[in-house]
């Protein structure tokens, strides 16, 4: 099929605003993903705060990812959020299999999340001169990231 989403971006811009926001579809996907298999899998005595911070970062990775893929269509670019490419681009660390102490979880949130983030102000700086408009929104995502990122980062003693 032809693009029937026609962009007012030229063609560099939107392949630069695309790729950085299929990119960043394909990491919170994999985010979403790594919290609800830690929040199925944590023990511990923490167990209660973590298991609800997991549903709180669950929920902000997958309304971002729908923000970014929304954009991602607005500009006239088809998101893929596949299995098969979530697996194959994504830029996270993962999490392993099987049940996990809570301070082990906490240690895997930080570095997924300072994964994407790192990713997510690369991303910033590509789109800056190229749409505004998706450097924005990278960036309102950076920020509630960031802030999630402090507050697991402050769990760990």
């Amino acid at each position: 099929m032809t693009n029937p989403i026609t962009s007012t971006l030229d063609a560099g811009q939107q392949k630069i605003a695309g790729d950085a926001l299929q990119g960043t579809v394909v990491d919170l996907i994999d985010l979403s993903l790594i919290a609800k298999q830690a929040h199925w899998n944590v023990l511990g005595r923490n167990f209660r705060s973590v298991h609800l911070a997991l549903d709180e970062l669950v929920t902000a990775a997958r309304e971002f990812t729908d923000s970014a893929a929304e954009r991602a269509t607005a500009i006239g670019v088809s998101p893929d959020g596949r299995a098969s490419t979530v697996a194959k681009d994504s830029g996270t660390k993962g999490f392993g299999e099987g049940w996990t102490k809570d301070s082990e979880v906490i240690a895997s949130i930080v570095g997924n999340l300072a994964a994407v983030i790192e990713r997510l102000r690369e991303r910033i700086g590509t789109t800056e001169d190229a749409d505004p408009v998706t450097q924005d929104l990278l960036i309102a995502i950076t920020a509630r990231l960031e802030q999630l990122h402090w507050m697991w980062q402050a769990q760990i003693s």
